[in-house]
C-alpha cells in the first residue's frame, strides 16, 4: 500500500496537447495577465480617398512682378535657399519706366506746389479769382497722388534688388525651403505679374514637411469625423508602410456635384517619402460601437488561425491550466481593441500580454 501510494504521489502529470500548464510563480516570472472578455467601445474606421498636397503655410508660388527677359539663373532644382536669397536675374524696361515715373511725378508736384503757391499769393492780394486758386489747389492733390503711385510701385519693385543703370531686377525668395520647381530658362521673356497680362509662376519654393492629405468624406459618413481623430494614410509608392497624423479641419462646405466635404490631415514627412499631387487610401479613426473586443495584444496568429489563451482552472498538480482557443477577429479595426466575431463569450479570461509564451 506505502509503495503504490508513493508511486501515486511521484507521477509526472503532462498537459495535453493544446494546453498549458503553469504555476503561480511562472506567471508571475512571465509577467503574463489575464483579463475578463467584456463589451466596450470599439473605434471603426471610414475608408477614403486621400490627394497629398503642400502644406500652405510652408510653401510660396514666385512671380515676377516686371516684365522683361531672363539674363540669369540664380536658383537650381533641389536647391536650398533662404529667404532673401536670389533666384532669377530679369532685365527690364519697367525698371527705366517706374524710375522716371517716380522722378516725373516728384517734378510734376514741385511744379504744382509753385503754381499753387502763386495763385494763393495773387489770390490775396485780389489780383487773383478763387477759380484759379482752386485749380492750383487740384493740381497739387493730382500730382501728390501721381507721386504716391510711383513711389508705391517703386517700393514693390524694391522689394528684389534694382538696378536703375542696367535696368536688371533681381527676383528674391520670400522664404526658405527648397527649389520644389523652375519653370524658367536663360532669355525667355517672362510677363510682369502686374501688367495686365496672364504672369507665368517661375519658381515655387518650400518644404515637404509637413505635408497635407485632403480626404473627401461623403455626406452620410461626416458625422462619424471629427477634428482631431487618427487618420491613417497608405500610398501605392510604399505598400508596407502607413503614415499617422490627426484630422485638423473639416470643411463647412460640400462639393454640390460629389456631394462630399474635404477633410485635411497634416503629417510629418521627414524623409520627405510623401509627394504632393500622390494619391493615398485614408483611414480615418471614427467614433466607437459597443461590441465584444478583446485586446490585440491577446491574439495570437498560429498558422493561418487567430488563437487566444483560455483561462480553465488547475491542474491536478496545482497548476493553472491555459487552453488554446480559436477565434474570429476583426482585425481590420484601429485601436487597441478588436471586435470578437467569433468563439468567445462574455465573462471568459484570456491572457492579454505575453500569450505567445503559452501559445507554443
Amino acid at each position: 500500500m506505502g509503495c503504490k501510494s508513493k508511486s501515486a504521489d511521484a507521477a509526472d502529470f503532462h498537459a495535453p496537447p493544446g494546453e498549458s500548464w503553469i504555476s503561480k510563480t511562472q506567471l508571475d516570472r512571465a509577467n503574463i495577465q489575464v483579463e475578463e472578455v467584456s463589451e466596450r467601445d470599439v473605434a471603426t474606421a471610414l475608408v477614403a480617398s486621400a490627394r497629398l498636397t503642400f502644406h500652405d503655410a510652408h510653401v510660396t508660388h514666385v512671380f515676377t512682378p516686371v516684365t522683361g527677359r531672363v539674363v540669369k539663373i540664380e536658383a537650381q532644382l533641389g536647391q536650398t535657399v533662404k529667404k532673401g536669397d536670389a533666384l532669377v536675374t530679369i532685365q527690364s524696361p519697367d525698371i527705366g519706366q517706374a524710375s522716371s515715373d517716380y522722378g516725373k511725378a516728384e517734378a510734376d508736384l514741385t511744379a504744382a506746389q509753385h503754381d499753387r503757391d502763386r495763385k494763393r499769393d495773387l489770390y490775396n492780394a485780389h489780383a487773383g479769382s478763387q477759380a484759379d486758386l482752386e485749380t492750383a489747389e487740384d493740381n497739387f492733390g493730382k500730382a501728390k497722388a501721381e507721386l504716391d503711385r510711383a513711389k508705391q510701385k517703386a517700393a514693390l519693385l524694391r522689394a528684389g534688388t534694382v538696378d536703375t543703370v542696367s535696368q536688371t531686377y533681381v527676383l528674391r525668395s520670400l522664404i526658405d525651403g527648397e527649389v520644389l520647381m523652375r519653370n524658367v530658362n536663360p532669355g525667355i521673356e517672362v510677363q510682369g505679374q502686374y501688367s495686365g497680362g496672364t504672369a507665368l509662376e517661375l519658381f515655387t519654393i518650400g518644404t515637404l514637411d509637413p505635408i497635407w492629405a485632403m480626404a473627401d468624406i461623403y455626406e452620410v459618413d461626416l458625422a462619424r469625423v471629427k477634428a482631431g481623430a487618427t487618420i491613417r494614410l497608405s500610398v501605392v509608392t510604399y505598400p508596407d508602410k502607413v503614415f499617422e497624423g490627426k484630422v485638423d479641419w473639416i470643411s463647412e462646405m460640400l462639393d454640390p456635384v460629389t456631394r462630399t466635404a474635404r477633410v485635411r490631415c497634416t503629417l510629418p514627412n521627414p524623409e520627405h517619402l510623401l509627394k504632393p499631387e500622390m494619391f493615398a487610401t485614408a483611414s480615418i479613426t471614427t467614433s466607437g460601437k459597443k461590441t465584444l473586443a478583446v485586446r490585440r495584444d491577446a491574439v495570437v496568429r498560429l498558422g493561418e488561425q487567430d488563437m487566444v489563451m483560455i483561462e480553465s482552472g488547475m491542474s491536478p498538480n496545482g497548476q493553472q491550466i491555459f487552453k488554446r482557443r480559436p477565434v474570429r477577429v476583426d482585425m481590420s479595426e484601429p485601436g487597441d481593441f478588436i471586435p470578437v466575431l467569433n468563439g468567445l463569450v462574455s465573462g471568459e479570461r484570456i491572457v492579454i500580454k505575453n500569450a505567445i509564451l503559452l501559445s507554443t
